[in-house]
């Protein structure tokens, strides 16, 4: 295997690269396959951005057909045939079924950049500045979405104060039986908490980078009444949580809520394609003609790819009720685990197909991820502390492959814990077996 090169010259920066050094050469479907052919089960998919799997065969062939006749690739944002054909989709697959009414914004082609666009029109609107974020929340790498992020190993990378958000606790922040949003809602209601009336409210309904931590579905409406209270916009970003993921297009849509603004991105081309878009109420469109606009805002083979598979896993219900049935699967397994070790050691958390299996420390995930690579299978962790084992396999996943990683899963568990016996280490556990 020559890696020489990305020893000579790539930037220090890669992350997935040190966890999963091996040249990957091939994929199809849940697999990647390295320059020997070797098959690795993929419970990464590209950190949430190959929800339906690597080349589709469906979506190979219409990027294929199109590529073939020398239709437009980049377009700026002038109309396109493309364009008109995914807006289409849209409006008659996603919105008018759900009774929603949004206008869309393509922003630059990365998921930060649409959190930067929705967090602008939000101050617009509303002149105020300020944002409410919540802990553990991930939004970006650029300064804006960074404003709004938690996580202080991407924070301190910024170079330079982080200012115009003040962060909330989230869902479960503060313990079982704490309802968060009555504390915000105090925060607010006092002129003197210090807190400066926000502009907006972004939040994650499953918190995707801060450890798969799901807000329950009456928290959700709490917030958006709060919102409404306190003359504040809801943003969802449903960047990782959405096109699928929990098992309905939105990740919201089960608590019935609808946020002035969403963000998109990561699985929204279908096929790995960049691609981000604003959702915003019509309202809300009061942009200046270039206001917020980026060059490669007008990728036309992602629009024909996210068109496709619009039409092709979602005008009905079958492709969502499948997710759901996986995401039971996902429940099982790692629930197993954590009733076999004790919550003491594990504890699970997440929705439909964005679980995590919760490990005291991230030493211990770390160890787990690494003995599932060892034995071909690509699953990363998540959290503050990288203490989160992560499923974000693909959602079209057979079952009998979904079943196979998840065991591998459970093996490496196993063989873990019985390794720190072994050795003596907290974690230390003669109580072994697979999970079946």
């Amino acid at each position: 295997m020559d890696t020489q090169i990305f020893d000579r010259i790539e930037s220090e920066v890669q992350s997935y690269a040190r966890s999963f050094p091996v040249l990957f050469s091939k994929a199809k479907g849940a697999y990647l396959f390295d320059e020997e052919g070797q098959a690795y089960l993929d419970f990464l998919a590209g950190a949430g951005t190959l929800n339906y799997g690597h080349n589709h065969p469906v979506l190979k062939e219409k990027l294929l057909a199109y590529l073939g006749e020398d239709y437009i690739v980049h377009g700026l944002d002038m109309h396109t045939c493309a364009k008109r054909n995914f807006l289409n989709q849209l409006e008659e697959v996603i919105f008018k079924p759900r009774d929603m009414q949004y206008i869309v914004q393509f922003t630059g082609p990365t998921g930060t950049n649409a959190v930067e666009a929705a967090l602008k029109i939000a101050r617009n609107i509303k002149g105020r500045s300020n944002i409410v974020t919540f802990t553990n929340g991930f939004h970006g790498v650029s300064l804006g979405s960074l404003a709004v992020t938690g996580n202080s190993h991407h924070r301190d990378a910024a170079g330079v104060e982080l200012n115009g958000a003040t962060v909330m606790p989230y869902d479960g922040y503060m313990g079982e039986g704490v309802d968060t949003t009555e504390y915000i809602d105090k925060q607010l209601s006092d002129s003197s908490s210090g807190v400066d009336k926000p502009a907006a409210v972004i939040v994650e309904t499953v918190q995707g980078e801060g450890g798969i931590n799901a807000a329950s579905l009456q928290w959700l409406r709490n917030l958006e009444k709060l919102c409404k209270k306190h003359d504040m916009l809801l943003i969802v970003d449903d960047i990782q949580a959405g096109c699928g993921r929990t098992g309905s297009f939105f990740s919201f849509e089960d608590a019935g809520i609808k946020p002035d603004i969403i963000t998109l991105s990561k699985s929204l081309s279908g096929y790995g394609l960049p691609f981000s878009v604003v959702l915003m109420k019509p309202e809300l469109d009061q942009w200046k003609p270039g206001e917020h606009n980026g060059t490669f805002r007008g990728h036309n083979p992602a629009f024909v790819t996210a068109a496709a598979a619009l039409d092709h896993f979602w005008r009905d219900n079958t492709f969502a009720n499948e997710v759901k049935k996986k995401g039971h699967i996902i429940s099982e397994y790692f629930g197993a685990i954590a009733q076999k070790y004790g919550d003491q050691w594990f504890t699970t958390t997440g929705r439909g197909m964005m679980q995590g299996l919760v490990c005291t420390n991230g030493e211990l995930a770390n160890e787990i991820t690494s003995e599932a690579f060892r034995r071909k299978l690509i699953i990363e962790t998540s959290g503050a502390d990288s203490h989160v084992v992560k499923t974000l396999c693909p959602l079209t996943i057979s079952e009998e492959d979904l079943r196979k990683g998840l065991r591998i899963v459970s093996d490496s568990v196993d063989t873990v814990m019985q390794a720190r016996a072994q050795a003596g280490k907290p974690g230390a556990s003669s109580n072994v077996g697979a999970v079946a």
